[in-house]
């Protein structure tokens, strides 16, 4: 079955370490990350989280927490880091990037996910896609969490959602 690779929020935000949300082994998943989008083609996506104008609801209690990241789309927190330059993102102002922009760009096809981090926006959007019926593989050596711990919990929790949800290498990937 052909897939796409959605490459989720590598973004200045979690990859520079004075910021309050980085990802401690954001530089590690690089390598095979860059592995994937040469093998993936054409057939790659990269999201962005950005911040809502108005936060509604609970999320503006999230922001009451992490008022520093009330910035618009284009602040340089919220950019792709510079070694990947993507012709479009998808955003989102929620954890979950399966939205209609990214299940209209999947189509038919299987998901593959790689990221940060696994256990927030990796996690959020494998799920919410397997819902939608949408065959999904999370890549494990390609995806950091915000601790090992935490990336580790959440792979198998992901393993819970099998066969609609598949935990990979990079090398079984591209294998």
């Amino acid at each position: 079955m052909k897939s796409v690779l959605a490459v989720i929020d590598l973004q200045n935000v979690f990859a520079t370490p004075a910021s309050e949300w980085f990802t401690p082994r954001f530089a590690e998943v690089l390598p095979p990350i860059h592995r994937l989008v040469d093998a993936f083609g054409n057939d790659v996506v990269f999201t962005r989280f950005i911040a809502p104008s108005h936060p509604e609801g609970a999320w503006k209690q999230y922001y009451e927490q992490w008022p520093f990241a009330l910035r618009p789309p284009d602040a340089p927190l919220y950019q792709v880091i510079s070694e990947f330059q993507p012709s479009s993102t998808v955003d989102a102002t929620t954890f979950g990037k399966w939205t209609s922009r990214l299940a209209t760009r999947v189509g038919g096809a299987g998901l593959v996910l790689a990221g940060v981090s696994t256990d927030c926006c990796v996690l959020s959007t494998a799920l919410a896609a397997a819902d939608a019926g949408v065959s999904v593989t999370v890549v494990s050596d390609a995806c950091a969490g915000v601790d090992d711990e935490s990336h580790a919990k959440a792979l198998d929790l992901m393993r819970l959602y099998g066969p609609l949800v598949k935990v990979a290498t990079t090398d079984e990937v591209l294998g």
